[in-house]
Formats: C-alpha cells, sequence, structure tokens
C-alpha cells in the first residue's frame, strides 16, 4: 500500500524500513527508534571519519530516505576528522541517553548491514581510506560480502 502516493518516497521509506528491520534483527532488539539512532550515529562517525570525496561517494549509494538522515547537519569543511577508534565509539554512543550502551557492538552490527547493503567495491574505498584500527573495527565480526 502506498503511504505517500509519490512512488519514490514511498520506495525509499520502504527500503529505510527494511534497513532498521535489519539493523534491529543484528542487535536483537524491538525498538526501531533505537535502530534509527544507532544508524544515525554510526553513519555521522564514519561519514566524519571521511574524506570528503569518499563521504560523498558512500551518500551516494545509500537509499533518498538513509542519505538524508547521512548528511543532516554535516560540515564538509575541515573534514576528516582523524579520532581514533575509542573517539569514534564514543561519537557513537553520545547520540545515544543510555548510561551502558555498547557502541562497539552497534557499529558492528551498523557495518554488517552496511557490507549487505552498499557495493563490495565502495566498501573496499571506504576502508581503503580509514587507518588501520578503523579498519580494524570494521573487519571484526562483520563477515566479507
Amino acid at each position: 500500500m502506498a503511504l505517500t502516493s509519490v512512488e519514490g518516497i514511498d520506495t525509499t521509506i520502504q527500503k529505510t524500513n527494511l534497513w532498521l528491520k535489519d539493523i534491529m534483527g543484528e542487535l536483537a532488539w524491538v525498538d526501531r527508534h533505537k535502530a534509527y539512532l544507532a544508524l544515525r550515529a554510526v553513519l555521522h562517525a564514519l561519514r566524519d571519519r571521511l574524506t570528503v570525496d569518499e563521504a560523498v561517494n558512500l551518500g551516494a549509494q545509500l537509499p533518498m530516505l538513509v542519505r538524508g538522515l547521512y548528511y543532516e547537519e554535516w560540515r564538509p569543511h575541515g573534514r576528516p576528522i582523524k579520532y581514533s577508534r575509542n573517539e569514534f565509539l564514543s561519537q557513537v554512543a553520545a547520540q545515544f541517553n543510555e548510561p551502558d550502551v555498547d557502541s562497539e557492538k552497534i557499529t558492528h552490527a551498523v557495518f554488517r548491514v552496511l557490507s549487505r547493503k552498499i557495493a563490495a567495491g565502495e566498501i573496499a574505498d571506504v576502508k581503503g581510506v580509514l587507518p588501520k584500527a578503523m579498519r580494524e573495527l570494521w573487519d571484526e565480526h562483520v563477515a566479507p560480502v
């Protein structure tokens, strides 16, 4: 059933819901809003760690609605922000109002979903511009595509 009667919008809503469902499955969550926060937090932290060119290339592969949340509040000047693995995980955790959020588990789950949803060549390009500690964060618990 069409939600908006605009095919492109209905399609991106459906795709986004599938992404959220996949994240919920990865984390054994039932809260769609929490899955949205996880996706947004990891995408923002990743986007800010990438070069501007690579951030744009990744953004081009995202469904329209996910692309909108990816670019929300983005300031490309001064990017990439060269934070460490722990600083990256702190950026993810900061998006949750929970004291014991497992930002590493959340990051792995979102990276697994990205690895399934984004072209393998683009994932390789993204990982190729990240420092070793960040690539290891991606590769830990993420099965190759």
